[in-house]
């Protein structure tokens, strides 16, 4: 397998614990990311956190409040350099927050690290999504 395959399968891997996370369970999203203290995310309902910690409580608390959530990768690019590679390309998602029905298209920088257990995302970041803030903003 080469390695732009190797970061395309950890990219399928992530895409479907979003999912599954948009649907009430974070927990497989901890198997694709790394765990160190420098990791980032910047969601499409605005903030930014830094460190696995944070990251993850981030992750954990948009699990609680969606459902019914799909979320679909197009347009994607890999490039890879050493032992990092990045990807580009557009989510499209929907789901549901707080019981209100929400969507958008975004665009989306997702920054993968070799680890010795394989590939694990260091950085995620999307546009942000106003209707998506406004329902947050809600509960």
């Amino acid at each position: 397998m080469s390695t732009e395959e190797e970061v395309r399968k950890a990219s399928t891997q992530f895409y479907a614990a979003l999912n599954t996370m948009l649907n009430g369970d974070a927990a497989p999203l901890s198997d694709i990311w790394s765990h160190n203290t420098d990791v980032t995310t910047m969601h499409p309902v605005g903030g930014r956190q830094v460190g696995w910690s944070e990251v993850q409580k981030a992750w954990e608390q948009v699990a609680q409040a969606t459902t019914d959530g799909k979320v679909e990768l197009k347009d994607q690019l890999i490039r890879v350099a050493g032992d990092v590679a990045y990807e580009l390309g557009t989510e499209d998602a929907e789901f549901t927050l707080g019981g209100q029905k929400v969507s958008g298209e975004v665009r989306v920088t997702n920054i993968y690290q070799r680890e010795a257990s394989g590939w694990k995302m260091t950085h995620h970041h999307t546009d942000v999504v106003p209707a998506m803030v406004e329902a947050l903003n809600r509960l």
